[in-house]
């Protein structure tokens, strides 16, 4: 599956309310789910020295999926296509590793 047919197809599952402008609830449940992650990885590290087992994995993905379905909400949200944000952003990863500046901070380096 390409980003493109995953966003086409995850928009029939988008059922939200408006809470004002249409990017606001997706955006949020973004960085929601971003929390999870992390979370999870924090568990990890804290009960399991670290040790990422298939219960683990499939938890990870779960919820991973979820950051996606959101992103893909957002960026339909806001016209964007997936597909663009992921090519538009291996382009810019690509030229900073090119350039020697793919570590370090900041959005223009």
């Amino acid at each position: 599956m390409n980003f493109n047919d995953y966003q086409q197809k995850s928009r029939g599952t988008a059922k939200y309310p408006a809470i004002g402008h249409a990017v606001i609830y997706p955006t949020l449940g973004l960085v929601n789910e971003a929390g999870e992650v992390a979370g999870k990885i924090k568990k990890i590290f804290r009960d399991k020295d670290g040790v990422i087992g298939a219960a683990e994995r499939d938890a990870l993905k779960a919820e991973l999926g979820d950051v996606l379905w959101y992103l893909a909400q957002t960026c339909t949200e806001l016209e964007i296509s997936l597909e663009d944000v992921a090519e538009a952003n291996l382009t810019k990863l690509l030229d900073r590793q090119a350039r020697g500046k793919i570590q370090g901070d900041g959005d223009n380096r």
